[in-house]
């Protein structure tokens, strides 16, 4: 995300392993074949009790494996996190005890723990003089850097482990401190992503903003009505080209540059302009050392709020000009709702599935597209793009933090 002047800079990250956990099911192939499907898997959900909320749809991950139950101080989010590492270092090639190698973990997160934090006092406010026992175990993991030091603990990752918590952007900038640290020589492999889960205040939060759709999001759509939260986590294995490569690695894609910026603007509306997301992808096309007229696809932040959508839509056409309304875009929030601070993350593993297969996933929902925003809407089934070859994933957030990954097919 920045210049510099070490001998492996510029030198090409490639990405080796993918691991998803989401609405869609545990595991990339099918977090693949439900985009492929293009049918959200948002709608009634059973994580807490939210009657007497506005709204009533999300998107809950499903029970997980067997392997995953077990573990009394693992949060959710933790369990994204472990099976999401898990499943990318095995498609890696890589071993699950890390020892002795130069591996660092960067990890985004908007509210790690939260969920068992809650449950923590919601059993301690049931207390009724009467000898009961309140699982303190809930409390030891729900620090917002519980997922990332989780994955250090369980696969002996013995070097640096980073967690960004800039809420929505937290997963594409953990993306870009990955890219940084690889390319300036800080390790050689980095297990780059994110993990959340539902909890109670960011569904009463975003509730009280009146920001969620009472229906499963309609990103782009005219009649847009809000977001669709959702939960889960994924994970990028990044890794050094010439040590990838020496070993008989075979990329999936490579990680060519990323940016970030700030709105500086307001506290939950993004600039209408769309200055800050401009930014953060110029920044990141500058990085990859890329022409806006070389992108092919853009997975857009997405999120189907009015002044979000619009925004991006103002901040594309700033980046790319006219042609921004020919370029392919999708959301895949559209599907899986807003995994918060993992957002950045299983959206750039979505970007990296898309480039590989050679098509852009739909955006579920009916409706209009927008008219006064001109965008190229992928809808219905997917588009056939044989010969993309640059794609950009986007993520904003509140408090105006931008961030932006440029991915390249390998």
């Amino acid at each position: 995300m920045s210049d510099s002047t070490s001998e492996t800079a510029g030198r090409r990250v490639a990405i080796v392993g993918i691991g998803a956990a989401s609405g869609l099911g545990w595991g990339r192939e099918r977090l693949a074949a439900g985009l492929a499907r293009g049918e959200a898997a948002i709608g009634d959900f059973t994580r807490f009790d939210h009657t007497q909320h506005r709204t009533h749809v999300a998107s809950q991950a499903p029970e997980p494996p067997l392997e995953m139950r077990g573990g009394k101080r693992l949060s959710i989010a933790d369990r994204f996190a472990l099976f999401s590492v898990a499943e990318a270092l095995d498609q890696a090639g890589l071993p699950h005890d890390l020892t002795g190698l130069d591996v660092g973990v960067y990890f985004g997160s908007s509210t790690g723990g939260m969920w068992e934090g809650e449950e923590f006092f919601h059993d301690l406010l049931q207390l009724d003089g009467r000898h009961r026992r309140v699982r303190a175990s809930l409390l030891a993991s729900q620090q917002v850097n519980g997922p990332g030091d989780a994955v250090a603990r369980r696969f002996h990752v013995e070097g640096p482990v980073e967690t960004v918590s800039s809420a929505c952007a937290s997963g594409g900038l953990a993306l870009g401190a990955a890219l940084e640290a690889i390319r300036s020589g800080d390790v050689q492999i980095a297990i780059a992503g994110g993990a959340d889960s539902l909890c109670r205040i960011t569904y009463a939060g975003f509730n009280a903003l009146r920001s969620v759709s009472e229906t499963p999001c309609r990103p782009f759509r005219a009649e847009r009505e809000g977001l669709s939260i959702g939960e889960g986590g994924a994970v990028l294995v990044l890794e050094n080209e010439e040590r990838a490569l020496a070993r008989g690695a075979r990329p999936i894609a490579w990680l060519a540059g990323a940016g970030g910026s700030c709105d500086a603007h307001h506290m939950t509306a993004p600039e209408p302009r769309g200055t800050g997301a401009a930014a953060a992808i110029r920044l990141a096309l500058a990085d990859a050392g890329l022409a806006p007229d070389a992108i092919d696809f853009v997975n857009a932040h997405g999120t189907g709020t009015s002044l979000n959508d619009a925004a991006e839509w103002n901040a594309l056409a700033t980046v790319f000009g006219e042609r921004a309304a020919r370029i392919p875009v999708t959301s895949t929030k559209g599907l899986i709702g807003h995994l918060l601070g993992s957002s950045g993350s299983i959206e750039a593993a979505a970007t990296a599935l898309g480039l590989a297969r050679g098509e852009v996933h739909p955006t579920p929902g009916g409706g209009e597209i927008d008219p006064e925003l001109g965008v190229d809407l992928v809808v219905g089934t997917p588009r056939s793009v044989p010969g993309a070859r640059f794609a950009v994933s986007t993520s904003l957030a509140f408090g105006g933090a931008n961030a932006a990954v440029v991915l390249e097919k390998a």
